[in-house]
C-alpha cells in the first residue's frame, strides 16, 4: 500500500478535487492507497469534506506546513510515501513513474508544475523563470514529494524549524542517501497567488525573504504567502 499525505487549512473548496484526483491516479497505476488529510486547525468543512470522501483525517492545531507533513507521516500505515498539496493534481503517471524511479534506486524525487487556470502574464514569466531556475538545482517542489518510508525516517521528516521551504532541506536531506529524481510529467497546481496577490506584493515578499535568509523562513510572521489563509471562493 501507498500512502498520501495532504496537509490542509481551510481547503473546502480544492480538497475534493485533489482527493478524487488521487482515487483516480491511484486506480489508474494498480496501486491499493491510504489518504491522510491532516486538518491544521482548519475553521470551515475541510474535515468533514475529507472524511466524506474517504479520507482519514488527523487533527493537529500548529499552522505549520512542516508539522502537518510529518503527523500525516506519522499516521501512514504505507511503505512509500506521497506529499500532495490540497491545491494540487496528480495523474497515475505521476504514481507509475515514482515507483519506478524508487525501485530503481532513487531516494526520493518531485516533478515539475504548472497551474491551473487563467494567470497574469506577469504571473507566467514569474513561474517559467522560478521553475527554470529552481528544478535546475533538482529540488522537489512542495505540492509533490515522494520517498519512502525508510528514507523519510532516516532524515527525521521536514524540519520543524521552517514554516516555510522545508521541501528544499527534505530534497538536500535525500540527496545524501542517493540520486533525487525530479518526474517530467508535470502536476497542476493552484495558481491562485498568481491571481490573488499582486506583482509588487510577490516581489517584495521574495525580495525580503532573499534578504532575510536562512532565518526569515523560521517565524510564520513573514510568511503570509503561505499563511494569510487567502483562498478562492471556486476552483478554477
Amino acid at each position: 500500500m501507498i500512502s498520501f499525505v495532504i496537509p490542509a487549512y481551510n481547503e473546502e473548496f480544492e480538497l475534493p478535487a485533489t482527493i478524487r484526483a488521487i482515487q483516480e491516479a491511484a486506480a489508474g497505476a494498480g496501486q491499493p492507497c491510504e489518504l491522510i488529510v491532516v486538518d491544521d486547525a482548519s475553521t470551515d468543512a475541510t474535515a468533514n469534506l475529507a472524511r466524506q470522501a474517504g479520507a482519514q483525517v488527523v487533527s493537529i492545531k500548529r499552522r505549520q506546513i512542516a508539522a502537518a507533513r510529518n503527523a500525516g507521516a506519522r499516521a501512514a500505515r504505507g511503505d512509500v510515501l506521497f506529499f500532495v498539496d490540497a491545491d494540487t493534481r496528480i495523474n497515475s503517471t505521476h504514481i507509475r513513474h515514482a515507483l519506478a524511479a524508487l525501485a530503481a534506486g532513487v531516494s526520493g524525487g518531485s516533478a515539475r508544475i504548472i497551474t491551473d487556470g487563467q494567470v497574469p502574464w506577469w504571473g507566467k514569466i514569474f513561474l517559467h523563470v522560478f521553475c527554470a531556475l529552481y528544478f535546475a538545482n533538482n529540488l522537489g517542489a512542495g505540492a509533490f514529494l515522494f520517498t519512502t518510508r525508510e528514507n523519510f525516517e532516516k532524515v527525521a521528516g521536514f524540519d520543524e524549524r521552517y514554516f516555510a521551504g522545508e521541501e528544499v532541506f527534505l530534497s538536500m536531506a535525500l540527496k545524501k542517501l542517493g540520486p533525487f529524481k525530479v518526474l517530467r510529467e508535470p502536476m497542476i497546481t493552484s495558481g491562485r497567488k498568481l491571481r490573488m496577490h499582486s506583482g509588487w506584493h510577490l516581489w517584495w515578499r521574495s525580495t525580503r525573504l532573499m534578504l532575510g535568509g536562512i532565518r526569515a523562513y523560521r517565524s510564520r510572521d513573514s510568511l503570509d504567502l503561505w499563511y494569510d489563509g487567502k483562498r478562492e471562493s471556486r476552483t478554477t
